[in-house]
């Protein structure tokens, strides 16, 4: 009588059971969502960090294949660099100490000024400039030196700090070069911001003299690139560099300054 009595319990239950499941389908399906967020959720994490180790190993192995004097010029140019950005951080500081000593401050803030609008006119190429630097000349091959070869060139020297550049040619006389100029192909020559020039084309550039010429001959790099095809790259470097070419004031058509 015992046993009839629970089985009859548990036939009991079972309905109760499937009734309050059917009561609560929504927390069911909210479960699952939840889950199979957290795994694709996982999955992308871990997708990422996988890719991440194939490039750090791919970057490795492409060291590992450079020669020894390659890695210590690339060490060089990384080293020269930071000294760099150590140098230009110390004078940012110097010149916040300076805006922030009172009575001198209003001078300081002035100096700092007149200084800050200098160094906008060189940039902008509206003021010339002297300094150290270096003059590089590209001197064609079997195949003519491209504006592609001269862009990869000027963006080499920026990356390197260069602060103040200039490209002339053997006709057409020299163009500055600032963020807007533009470089195309013209048959033996090049466009330079419609200033055709002939080669052979010679930058004059202000900067750093050894991390400009360490960038310059990073493997693959410019001077590579331009080996490849019987060129030559001539790198010399004057006791002083002067970047004379002059570019025309620009008035912003549409940027205004936030106030």
């Amino acid at each position: 009588m015992m046993a009839d009595e629970t089985t009859e319990e548990k036939l009991a239950e079972k309905p109760e059971a499937k009734a309050a499941e059917r009561r609560q389908p929504g927390r069911t399906v909210a479960s699952r969502r939840l889950a199979l967020t957290l795994i694709a959720g996982l999955l992308a994490v871990l997708g990422l960090a996988i890719v991440a180790q194939v490039n750090t190993r791919n970057t490795d192995e492409d060291l590992q294949g450079a020669r020894q004097e390659d890695l210590v010029r690339i060490l060089g140019d990384l080293d020269s660099r930071q000294e760099r950005l150590r140098s230009e951080l110390a004078a940012l500081e110097d010149s916040k100490r300076q805006l922030t000593s009172g009575a001198q401050g209003k001078e300081a803030a002035l100096a700092a000024a007149r200084s800050r609008a200098d160094e906008l006119g060189i940039l902008a190429g509206t003021l010339p400039a002297t300094g150290t630097g270096l003059e590089i000349e590209f001197r064609a091959g079997t195949q003519p030196v491209t504006a592609s070869t001269v862009l990869d060139a000027v963006e080499e020297l920026r990356g390197a700090g260069a602060e103040a550049m200039q490209i002339g040619g053997a006709t057409g006389g020299t163009v500055r070069i600032v963020a807007q100029t533009y470089f195309v192909d013209d048959g033996a020559g090049i466009i330079v911001d419609g200033v055709k020039l002939g080669a052979p084309f010679t930058v004059s550039v202000i900067g750093d003299p050894q991390t400009m010429r360490a960038a310059l001959n990073i493997p693959g790099g410019v001077v590579d690139m331009v080996r490849r095809v019987d060129g030559t790259v001539v790198i010399r470097q004057p006791g002083e560099v002067r970047v004379t070419s002059l570019r025309q004031a620009v008035s912003a058509k549409y940027a205004r300054p936030v106030s």
